[in-house]
């Protein structure tokens, strides 16, 4: 198997794509995270739903998690206001490392070696050529799991 057979077709958002818009987009379609692109579409950073959680949760219960009782439901309900107004950018850690980028001809234990050395839920596939760099697509560890788990008997 080879990373342009694994590659799939997935969400994308751009650096000032609404925040809002970038958490329904994950909700909706149950995405461990999102591929954020620069705007020729080549990889610029993953967005983990873990990360737009962090940004929901008031940073004085980040510091001490027990005021988390203390809040109601009826606030807890309006959590993702706090992302009105807010860009993906805005969204990303002050770090934010390049995304993982397999080559199409990589191989699935390549994929997964990169996967696991980076801790990311996904790795873009990328094609390079003289015009610069093509999303063939994204191969989430779920799928590259299945996809492992299917030649085992």
């Amino acid at each position: 198997m080879r990373a342009r057979d694994l590659a799939v077709e997935y969400e994308t958002v751009g650096l000032d794509t609404d925040a809002l818009e970038a958490a329904r987009l994950m909700a909706r379609h149950r995405l461990p995270a999102l591929l954020v692109v620069d705007e020729s579409g080549a990889p610029k950073a993953i967005l983990p739903a873990s990360q737009m959680i962090k940004i929901l949760v008031p940073e004085y219960v980040t510091e001490d998690p027990t005021l988390a009782a203390v809040v109601d439901e009826r606030h807890a309900d309006r959590l993702c206001q706090s992302l009105r107004g807010r860009t993906v950018r805005d969204c990303l850690s002050k770090s934010v490392p390049a995304p993982p980028v397999a080559a199409p001809d990589d191989t699935a234990l390549e994929v997964a070696a990169l996967m696991a050395q980076v801790r990311s839920p996904l790795v873009a596939v990328v094609e390079k050529d003289k015009a610069g760099l093509h999303l063939l697509g994204v191969i989430t560890a779920s799928h590259l799991l299945d996809r492992l788990l299917g030649a085992v008997s």
